[in-house]
């Protein structure tokens, strides 16, 4: 994804789901008015999700979808349910493809229900309409018919309060001077910066105030000599170094904080924090990345932050590890979920996985929440945020 795309946890996301040969991939085709899906009269034609990242007025940027059928069969095709069941989560709407001549079987139902459970915004769409009319929002892949109408009911559900929410800009002035630590090391990737620096970094400018990006290497001199400083925002992994830095009438909080701010899930995750302390020998933990990257050798997800617990606690915890799209359906074997910051999640997503840990009474916090409860420096580093400021 070039510099100037929108990252893919700030599109919506739109999935077209439904049973084999019911016309899914010729309607997704026809909607997006591009070859994105492979077309035959075969059924099952579709056998792996398929992803497209594009612009479609008026929506704006999107990433759509395309399932295979809910009804495939044996052992491949249970498979490739999972795969759907696993697309679900992360829509934030979904399109229910049903054939005309059948109207809404069991299957149709099974997947109303798992919209239902995971808080999925959801439209019913007869295909098809060229040969038959329904009752209802009928589509025709052939002539367009209704495709119009389609946008229109997506884009009315895409509406929502909060749209002008900010990750940071909303609590700053202009002219704040604001000092961004980001440290560059094994783990840091080559020639670019992370996703939620950049996003907070745009966020900073776009509020008129002054960016001043540092290495963790020479914050202590640059804080020095920037005058009067606003705030201060870290990379995670550094806290505690740079707290002892940092004066104690300046902000502080870290990068992970501010994404579970802007993806919704803070407040939990701070009760979440509180959890490291109850941990017990043979505790297991799981730790989840919503993105997929090669493992460095210090990696602060599979190396870093397992030894800090230990150190925290003093206990013989167990780690599991989850990357992408791999959140477990069971979470009753952990005592504790710790997440990232959510950058490459839709906020949609990240509410799907917190109601699931919530269903099973498994506590969830993340990983810049953690960090600062381990740190004792928890309550200062939310104290910038007005929400929690009066707590």
């Amino acid at each position: 994804m070039g510099l100037n795309s929108v990252p893919s946890g700030e599109r919506i996301h739109i999935g077209f789901f439904g049973k084999r040969n019911v016309g899914k991939s010729s309607l997704v085709n026809k909607f997006t008015n591009q070859k994105l899906s492979v077309v035959s009269d075969v059924p099952g034609t579709t056998t792996d999700p398929v992803k497209k990242a594009m612009e479609i007025l008026p929506l704006g940027p999107v990433v759509i979808i395309d399932t295979p059928g809910f009804d495939d069969e044996g052992a491949l095709g249970a498979l490739r349910v999972e795969q759907t069941k696993k697309v679900l989560g992360e829509c934030d709407i979904a399109i229910l493809a049903i054939d005309p001549e059948k109207g809404i079987t069991e299957t149709e139902k099974e997947l109303i229900s798992l919209f239902n459970e995971k808080g999925t915004k959801y439209i019913e769409v007869f295909t098809k309409a060229d040969i038959k009319k329904a009752d209802g929002l009928s589509v025709s892949s052939v002539t367009g018919e209704g495709m119009e109408l389609l946008s229109e009911k997506i884009a009315s559900l895409t509406k929502k309060d909060g749209e002008d929410k900010r990750i940071v800009g909303d609590i700053l002035n202009a002219g704040d001077r604001v000092i961004l630590v980001m440290p560059i090391d094994e783990s840091a990737p080559k020639g670019r910066i992370i996703l939620p620096q950049q996003q907070v970094i745009r966020d900073v400018l776009e509020a008129g105030a002054h960016a001043i990006c540092v290495r963790d290497t020479e914050y202590a001199e640059t804080i020095k000599k920037s005058g009067d400083v606003r705030l201060v925002i870290t990379d995670s992994q550094v806290f505690g170094k740079i707290r002892k830095e940092t004066p104690e009438s300046i902000l502080l909080t870290s990068f992970s904080i501010l994404m579970a701010r802007y993806k919704g899930t803070l407040s939990d995750a701070v009760s979440g924090a509180k959890m490291l302390s109850g941990l017990k020998d043979g505790d297991n933990v799981l730790i989840c990345e919503a993105c997929t990257h090669k493992r460095q050798c210090k990696d602060i997800g599979t190396v870093k932050l397992p030894g800090w617990i230990c150190d925290f606690t003093g206990k013989e915890i167990s780690f599991t590890h989850t990357q992408g799209k791999d959140f477990p359906e069971d979470l009753t074997p952990y005592k504790l979920i710790i997440h990232c910051g959510g950058c490459m999640a839709t906020e949609h997503e990240m509410a799907v996985r917190l109601s699931a840990a919530k269903r099973q009474n498994v506590p969830m916090t993340n990983y810049g929440t953690a960090i600062a409860y381990m740190n004792g420096i928890l309550e200062r580093s939310l104290e910038a945020l007005p929400e929690f400021k009066e707590k």
